[in-house]
């Protein structure tokens, strides 16, 4: 497939493409008779993986390495494990953080709506009016 096609098909843009096979995220895609890149649509799976690094917070260098050791082959996947081993233990301490964060959020959240609750209960109340004592207010002989 031709790169715009990979482009639409991956929602990266062209750009971004030949910027990741430039660095080397990317393998150098093959070449049709006139020159241009011509991908096989294998190349949507891996690319998709380094979309999921990406949001995941991995740094470029961290793909590179990855990437560059899945380009050498079956015998380097105790490293690549690694790489993601070390990589999950990143992510899940940033959701955890990203948890407690939550927790603080709904904490002050519930408090903003029990203060709305109180203060529409507290307006919706008819003003009650004292009544005074029947009698009250006359004055007495005395």
């Amino acid at each position: 497939m031709k790169i715009g096609e990979l482009a639409k098909r991956s929602g990266l843009t062209a750009h971004t493409i030949r910027y990741y096979e430039r660095i080397g995220l990317l393998p150098r895609a093959d070449r049709d008779r006139s020159g241009r890149r011509d991908y096989d649509a294998s190349i949507l799976a891996w690319i998709d993986f380094l979309g999921r690094l990406k949001a995941t917070g991995m740094p470029i260098r961290d793909m590179r390495r990855y990437a560059a050791l899945r380009e050498q082959g079956d015998g380097t996947a105790p490293q690549r494990r690694e790489l993601l081993e070390r990589h999950r233990a990143r992510v899940r301490a940033h959701v955890d953080e990203l948890n407690a964060c939550l927790l603080v959020l709904d904490a002050k959240i519930g408090a903003y709506a029990e203060r709305e609750t109180r203060t529409k209960r507290h307006e919706s109340k008819p003003i009650e009016r004292r009544r005074e004592p029947a009698g009250a207010g006359q004055t007495r002989p005395g």
